[in-house]
């Protein structure tokens, strides 16, 4: 049975909290794009965004990242109240973001390089997390010669290598094709399972935010809020086609269509 409340109530402790939301209020000129807008993410697990385009999902991630400022409002993240990006926090970009000039094992370490560390140790900190993502061999390849799934893998390897406990992924897994989609999801499942991180995650696909997620915020827009809050039951240990016979999975599914079906243009 899925658990689900209608709006983000504050956790039995704020030390199982990794990110909190209170009152976030953001404007584009005249359009309202946030308002009033709280949500707590629980340390260790991935919550996804999820609504119909136009809803603030990315607005709402870019805020928690700090590379944009909210109108009013405050993010807190380990309990200190943030003010712009910090080592606490990755994002990976829809589009990749890559060096052209840069081989995979550079993208990688980038981060690392900004912060001094010694060639020899980012090196093999970024062939620990270019493994982990399935790219062992391809450390010496160049973006161009990687095909989109696998410069989107670079991505999120380049955001793990950093030790942030925040991971924010803006519908990382949009320009792939559906055979590499399942296969990251896939990988994704393990990276919560072994990484102890937090990822917060935008998706348009309700399928994909049930199949990945421990909780979901379902946004709606203009302005968006915080409409409801589904925490499925766990799925973890039963194999991805199981999963997706399975009855409650079926009907978390439903559900949610249900509340954003009327959203949709």
């Amino acid at each position: 049975m899925a658990i689900s409340q209608t709006s983000a109530q504050p956790l039995a402790s704020t030390a199982d909290i990794a990110v909190s939301v209170r009152n976030i209020s953001k404007k584009y000129n005249q359009t309202e794009a946030l308002r009033d807008l709280s949500l707590d993410f629980p340390k260790g697990e991935l919550t996804s965004l999820l609504g119909p385009s136009g809803c603030g999902k990315t607005t709402l991630l870019k805020i928690i990242a700090g590379l944009l400022d909210a109108n009013s409002g405050t993010v807190q993240v380990g309990g200190q109240t943030i003010s712009g990006p910090g080592p606490d926090r990755a994002f990976v970009f829809q589009d990749f973001a890559l060096m052209p000039w840069a081989n995979v094992i550079r993208n990688v370490a980038f981060g690392l390089e900004l912060r001094g560390i010694a060639k020899s140790e980012r090196e093999a900190i970024a062939e620990k997390y270019i493994a982990s993502v399935g790219l062992t061999g391809f450390e010496k390849s160049f973006p161009h010669e990687l095909s989109g799934g696998m410069r989107q893998r670079v991505g999120l390897a380049r955001a793990l290598s950093v030790n942030a406990q925040v991971l924010l992924l803006d519908e990382p897994f949009s320009a792939v094709d559906e055979q590499t989609r399942r296969k990251f999801q896939e990988d994704l499942l393990a990276l919560v399972q072994n990484e102890s991180k937090t990822f917060i995650f935008v998706t348009h696909s309700i399928e994909e935010a049930v199949y990945v997620s421990d909780q979901i915020a379902i946004l709606l827009p203009r302005p968006s809020r915080v409409s409801e809050i589904i925490r499925p039951s766990s799925f973890r240990g039963k194999s991805v086609d199981n999963i997706r016979r399975d009855p409650e999975y079926l009907d978390i599914v439903d559900q949610i269509w249900a509340s954003l079906r009327s959203y949709v243009e």
